[in-house]
């Protein structure tokens, strides 16, 4: 008997009547990983914890809607006890000693972790084609990417194995990879979800968020996840019920769509499918105009200087000393810190801290790190100043759909590009969130991105449940 292809009320009211228990969602979980483990969608799974978990859970009255459901974590987010890489030969042997506060928010509602997603190495890439452990597979077609860098994750749910999963999100690491496999995926408004315990990349961009093959899900997700912690101080208060928007009529709403994200960087196929979701709208009665935006077809440079600035400063921890990889018989500290570094971090990792490091260097620092922040700065008012006229910003969330896994590596800048639409969001700091709209004539996702203001999520996830409701994508996945 299937139970995770129900809604999550219905399962959680069998739970509550004990009708099933936890193990029996866990026994249909680890049943589809097994069927699926050619799409290589986990690096470490959980199963001997999880079970334990489920067992005690037995003896437990149930007390919310996510007790006793199944989550996958990207493995940048360290989980006590349980293997946290990064997709990085650096951390193949590392243990962390504490969770990261969406993992304990996560056990506080007794969800149960079942594994850690495979992901692009230390986040950086849009295929997850720089994992140590090898590219996770799209469900849709095993020979395409599922995007990156969560990619794991949305392999996962895409796959039908479990219905949540967490992302993270620096440069359309959920949003991307949501929109190649037919999922949901929010990134949150920066310091709505703590990032203390997720392996940071690029500190003022990084941000965790939830991924799920339904709207009403991820908004579930994102009550657990989001709210003040003072472990990290970019985090805010929050109290609201990301779900108490949904399926309220939309009255008198303005939508914007950048000309820079139907202009002919997008092809054809999805701007064609962007625009019947465009009509659906029209056809209720939301007004929808095209719009002329300043700087958003400069986000990707800028993005590169700030994210790679921040990684090569950020993975300077790395150094074989404390923790993770270290190389055996150095002949003194300086070569200890060289051979751990050139063993333990591939290929990408590598170039970005090298022009990282490069661009942080000396005046090099004023002359591009500070020169992007202040840029970022006028992004942000941009869309400030869209958003005093509209209620939403609406576009493609990828140029193509999904590409093949053994399309070349060699350009490094395609990794970026392929986050072109995406990236934007980021450089802002507010929501934005990827919905499936529709397939292609190969019958791969297409999906949209619904932008809004800071704090608004709650708005965005109103916009979506009614597309999700008018386009009705299902979400099956074409085996």
């Amino acid at each position: 008997m299937k139970y995770l292809n129900k809604p999550i009320e219905e399962i959680n009211k069998l739970l509550k009547d004990k009708k099933i228990k936890p193990t029996d969602l866990l026994d249909e979980v680890y049943a589809s990983i097994e069927a699926n483990k050619d799409l290589n969608a986990y690096i470490t799974l959980n199963k001997e914890e999880a079970y334990k978990k489920a067992k005690e859970l037995e003896s437990i009255e149930v007390d919310n809607l996510l007790f006793g459901i199944p989550i996958a974590v990207k493995d940048n987010i360290c989980t006590k006890g349980l293997r946290t890489t990064a997709a990085s030969h650096i951390l193949d042997n590392f243990i962390p000693i504490y969770d990261a506060t969406v993992v304990e928010k996560i056990n506080e509602k007794n969800m149960i972790i079942i594994g850690k997603t495979n992901m692009d190495e230390f986040a950086m890439g849009s295929s997850s084609r720089t994992s140590y452990f090898g590219a996770p597979k799209n469900p849709w077609n095993h020979d395409k990417i599922s995007g990156g860098s969560s990619g794991g994750s949305a392999t996962t749910v895409a796959a039908g194995d479990v219905l949540f999963a967490l992302g993270s999100d620096t440069g359309g690491s959920i949003r991307q990879p949501a929109s190649y496999t037919g999922l949901v995926g929010m990134k949150p408004t920066y310091g709505r979800v703590s990032r203390y315990g997720l392996i940071a990349f690029a500190s003022s961009l990084d941000q965790i968020g939830p991924m799920t093959n339904n709207v009403y899900n991820n908004a579930l997700l994102l009550n657990v996840l989001s709210g003040k912690d003072n472990k990290d101080l970019t985090s805010i208060e929050t109290d609201e019920d990301f779900t108490r928007l949904i399926g309220k009529p939309l009255k008198n709403i303005k939508v914007a769509v950048p000309n820079f994200f139907m202009s002919d960087i997008v092809s054809d196929e999805i701007r064609e499918k962007v625009k019947e979701t465009i009509k659906i709208l029209e056809d209720n009665k939301i007004k929808v105009d095209y719009i002329d935006m300043k700087y958003i077809d400069k986000a990707v440079t800028l993005y590169q200087i700030i994210a790679m600035g921040e990684a090569s400063s950020n993975l300077a921890r790395f150094d074989g000393i404390r923790y993770g990889h270290s190389y055996e018989n150095p002949e003194d500290i300086h070569d200890l810190y060289v051979k751990t570094r050139s063993e333990g971090f591939g290929a990408e990792v590598k170039r970005r801290i090298m022009v990282g490091s490069y661009l942080l260097s000396g005046e090099n620092a004023k002359i591009y790190y500070n020169k992007a922040l202040s840029i970022r700065d006028d992004i942000a008012k941009e869309f400030d100043k869209v958003f005093e006229k509209y209620d939403y910003i609406i576009g493609p969330t990828t140029t193509t759909t999904a590409y093949n896994l053994d399309d070349p590596m060699d350009d490094p800048s395609k990794s970026f590009m392929d986050d072109v639409l995406v990236i934007p969001v980021n450089m802002a700091g507010i929501p934005g969130l990827n919905i499936p709209i529709g397939l292609s004539k190969d019958n791969m996702p297409i999906g949209m991105q619904i932008i809004a203001p800071r704090y608004e999520e709650a708005k965005i996830y109103q916009l979506a449940s009614f597309l999700e409701e008018k386009i009705n994508f299902g979400g099956d996945t074409n085996e």
